[in-house]
């Protein structure tokens, strides 16, 4: 009888490494980030420079050949993780098996814990402790992270985590760093202390969703991976749906956003300064040449900055939307002859002041709902009555030289749209447009006014910055 034959392991590169390479690239591509050949090519050399064996040069090598934007970093490090992973298999190996780690019951919770907690504490080099805690956390996930999914065997951080107690550990960490200083710390000492075992904390909870994600890809496929644990490029995540930490990284995107439109509306200006053919002119000077429009003659343009007129919805649904896009028209505020900006929740106000030239934008906009009159009655969204008191307050505002750019998502709390002053207002202006954070398949469902709206305004949906920068593109004065 013939020997058996068993079916060899599937390689983790089944096409090698270039091929590996060009799967992260596209990985990349697929996230947003955009690499084009000759980016591919430069990391693959610098692959073949640095090799394989150097894993932070490596990821430090291939960033600087395919990333162009710092915002783009923790996307593509969660991408490098997942392609070019620290460990295969159970654990992290260390170099030194004699480690405390491996002696560690991993059964024994609390040894566990205990052990964990004499790593955070310990002061020796960087480097060493970073594998040591690494090998820990391995024995941890294996431990306390595992469980079956309807896949399969998969990792939770998660449970993990609290199998640890992070409050606890924390505290008894912040007792150990206090310890040297005695019973009484100068404030210094204990906001040092705090600091520093928030910080170490901090990577705990970072290595152990980096090692549960690795595991969980060996297990079930990276792609399966990619659909949670990538975070998303700041300009591509939605308004109604960002963290506090994820606004912040989005502010930090509207300056280079703001020069790249600039710099189209200055290339699109520059391409319509010879203005268009006047037939007219054109055809009475063939005259002279038998009928034959042998020179043409050109409109002279007349190139105008409007003034902008912006009405903002600033209730707490939709706060970060309407915040980032005032401070992305602020920074485009000299491609307009004048900006005048007005905040409502329910009755409108103009804070026009509060973005002057050498105002700070992040206070700028906390100020609105602080000190600007808002809101009268309830405190909820009210466009009919902010619409109201805006033609009360503000009659002269609007005319045929200025823009009207509403932002809000049209969530009017079941009450009085008002759409006939809207068309007033509409008419009043040159252009008028309505910017929607909302998904236009959400647009009409509930208390949403849009389908009323749209019959008197263009209304444009902006989920995200990109999408955003697309739409304030497109409208932007020529």
């Amino acid at each position: 009888m013939a020997p058996r034959r068993t079916r060899p392991p599937q390689p983790l590169a089944p096409h090698g490494i270039p091929g590996h390479l060009v799967e992260f690239v596209e990985a990349l591509r697929s996230a947003g980030i955009a690499v084009g050949p000759s980016e591919t090519v430069d990391a693959g050399r610098v692959m073949t420079v640095l090799g394989m064996a150097d894993r932070p040069a490596l990821r430090e090598g291939i960033a600087c050949a395919v990333l162009r934007r710092p915002d783009h970093r923790d996307t593509y490090d969660a991408l490098f993780d997942l392609y070019f992973p620290a460990a295969l298999g159970s654990r992290t190996v260390l170099a030194d098996e004699s480690a405390d780690s491996q002696s560690v019951p991993p059964d024994d919770a609390e040894a566990m814990r205990q052990a964990l907690l004499d790593l955070l504490s310990d002061n020796e080099d960087a480097g060493q402790l970073d594998d040591r805690l690494a090998a820990m956390i391995a024995q941890i996930v294996e431990a306390y992270g595992r469980y079956n999914s309807s896949r399969g065997p998969s990792y939770s951080s998660y449970q993990a985590l609290k199998a640890m107690s992070l409050d606890s550990l924390e505290g008894r960490l912040l007792a150990g760093l206090l310890a040297p200083y005695g019973e009484e710390p100068t404030p210094t000492q204990e906001q040092i202390a705090k600091a520093l075992a928030a910080q170490r904390i901090a990577q705990l909870r970072k290595m152990v969703e980096a090692e549960t994600k690795r595991r969980t890809a060996e297990q079930l496929g990276r792609e399966h991976v990619q659909t949670y644990g990538v975070p998303q490029l700041s300009e591509n995540v939605e308004f109604l749906r960002a963290s506090g930490e994820q606004l912040r990284q989005m502010r930090r995107v509207v300056a280079p956003l703001a020069r790249t439109l600039a710099s189209r509306l200055a290339a699109r200006r520059r391409r319509s300064r010879a203005g268009e053919i006047d037939l007219r002119k054109t055809l009475r000077k063939s005259m002279s040449t038998g009928g034959v429009p042998i020179d043409v003659v050109l409109k002279k343009p007349h190139p105008a900055r409007p003034e902008l007129v912006v009405l903002c919805d600033v209730s707490g649904s939709v706060a970060g939307f309407s915040h980032f896009t005032l401070l992305l028209v602020h920074a485009l505020r000299q491609q307009f002859s004048r900006v005048r900006v007005f905040a409502f929740i329910d009755t409108t106000d103009e804070v026009t002041e509060m973005f002057g030239p050498e105002a700070d934008l992040a206070v700028a906009v906390q100020r609105i709902t602080r000190e600007a009159g808002v809101y009268t009655r309830d405190g909820h969204s009210d466009y009919g009555h902010a619409f109201v008191s805006f033609m009360d307050k503000y009659p002269n505002v609007l005319s045929p030289r200025s823009s009207l750019l509403v932002l809000g998502d049209a969530r009017n709390n079941y009450r009085n749209p008002e759409s006939d002053l809207l068309a007033h207002m509409v008419n009043a202006s040159r252009h008028a447009h309505w910017l929607n954070p909302e998904p236009k398949h959400l647009w009409g469902s509930g208390d949403s006014a849009v389908p009323r709206y749209t019959d008197v305004i263009a209304m444009h949906e902006c989920r995200s910055a990109k999408q955003l920068a697309s739409v304030i593109d497109s409208l932007l004065p020529v």
